[in-house]
């Protein structure tokens, strides 16, 4: 590898790369961001490079091992070079990368909302109908209850027993459920005087 000198003529920031126009005027030579590895600021259009031409894998001339003339180099071991130093003699299966981020997670969350609104509407729908329900055996059964009193208001046992003494279908029922000894409902179905009313 030969070395050289050049001025920095371009400098794309975004990308890392530039070319650096050599002093003996040859074609401009390529330059990565990684060529300059320690360098304690990154390079500015007109820097001088001091740097080893190398072939790149596409048959281009590229520089490596460079450095900024009149900037400090920084003297630290890289934490990949630590890590390789203290790495221990057996193997060590190495975990696949994987990503986990706070996005997954999100989207996690994401999916189990629906999920739980499915459930909540759910659960209220179903204690809405129970209430209902409710409601309607307590209407039920005060309607009944209230039948009953206004029946007992309006009707007394007075020993009426036979049909023929009764003058309504309601009255019978009364004295049917109300009243002992009464001989109304001879086939016992609960329905009194069936041949009268």
């Amino acid at each position: 590898m030969t070395n050289g000198k050049g001025i920095l003529v371009r400098w794309v920031e975004d990308k890392g790369f530039g070319f650096i126009k050599p002093e003996n005027g040859a074609n401009e030579i390529f330059i990565h961001i990684s060529a300059l590895k320690g360098m304690s600021h990154k390079p500015i259009v007109g820097d001088v490079i001091h740097y080893q031409i190398s072939i790149a894998e596409s048959g281009k001339t590229c520089a490596i091992n460079a450095n900024i003339e009149g900037v400090n180099q920084l003297l630290t071991i890289a934490p990949i070079e630590r890590k390789r130093d203290s790495k221990p003699n057996y193997p060590v299966k190495e975990k696949p990368y994987r990503k986990s981020s706070h996005v997954d997670k999100s989207k996690k969350r994401l999916n189990l909302l629906p999920i739980m609104a499915i459930i909540v509407i759910a659960v209220f729908i179903y204690t809405k109908i129970f209430k209902l329900k409710d409601q309607g055996n307590i209407i039920s059964h005060s309607t009944i209850e209230v039948e009953q009193f206004a029946q007992q208001e309006k009707f007394q046992c007075q020993g009426k027993v036979w049909c023929s003494e009764m003058s309504s279908y309601e009255e019978a029922l009364f004295y049917l459920r109300n009243c002992p000894g009464t001989k109304m409902d001879g086939d016992s179905d609960g329905e009194p005087c069936e041949n009268q009313f």
